[in-house]
């Protein structure tokens, strides 16, 4: 890891119509959700971020392959899928970090000896993809009313080469940033799930992308809440 934080970095994030207790003037881009739009999963959710879409399925617990069996907790698979083609080496790291976070939160010794599948399929890429596949997996499997311990989100954070934070980058701050991290953060102490980084930084700069992540993980659970509190009112 290379590079220095200046003294006074900056901390800004994409408008959007959504704000929340980060920084001065930094905002998460507009977030939509929509569950239960699938009739064959046991449970799915769309979920829009800016202009990145992820739609998830959620099978199980079910009946699982016998070479696949675990004698004292549920079998977690993710699949990734791509808009367009077959899935590719990014897919497939995406899905280890994706089934990472979820067997950290997930409470498969309740289930054991089967199988939870999470089918995820890219609507669309405006950046920040892999913190919506985490959203949308998280509002999947609340859905499909699989137990967890706490419920999670992803938050992508972009350093450009001033020392400035992007918080929920788009594609083009993401390819324009000298460094992108995405964490997944859980909803009970903010704690620290899984982590993934690209490009040069400093311990500094990831001690202050990580306590940004945490304070915008305040507005993706306030979001959470909302969102299953309006479907569930019996207003």
């Amino acid at each position: 890891m290379e590079g220095t934080l200046p003294a006074d970095a900056k901390t800004c994030a994409e408008s959007g119509t959504e704000s929340g207790p980060r920084g001065p003037g930094c905002s998460l881009r507009h977030f939509a959700c929509e569950q239960n739009l699938l009739s064959r999963p046991d449970g799915s959710a769309s979920f829009l971020q800016g202009d990145t879409s992820v739609l998830v399925g959620v099978y199980g617990p079910a009946e699982v392959k016998v070479s696949k069996e675990i004698f004292n907790k549920a079998t977690l698979e993710v699949i990734l899928r791509p808009k367009i083609g077959l899935p590719g080496v990014a897919e497939k790291s995406r899905e280890r970090l994706i089934r990472n976070t979820c067997e950290a939160v997930v409470l498969g010794t309740l289930h054991p000896r089967t199988s939870i599948t999470v089918v995820l399929q890219v609507v669309s890429d405006a950046g920040s993809l892999l913190a919506c596949c985490l959203n949308a997996a998280c509002m999947a499997l609340v859905d499909a009313g699989v137990p967890m311990r706490a419920l999670f989100c992803g938050v992508t954070c972009a350093l450009n080469s001033d020392g400035t934070l992007v918080l929920d980058p788009t594609a083009k701050q993401e390819k324009e940033a000298r460094a992108v991290l995405t964490f997944a953060l859980d909803s009970v102490e903010r704690k620290l799930l899984m982590s993934t980084t690209k490009g040069l930084y400093s311990a500094a700069e990831l001690q202050q992308c990580l306590a940004a992540a945490q304070a915008a993980s305040q507005h993706v659970f306030r979001f959470y809440r909302e969102s299953l509190q309006r479907r569930y009112s019996k207003s």
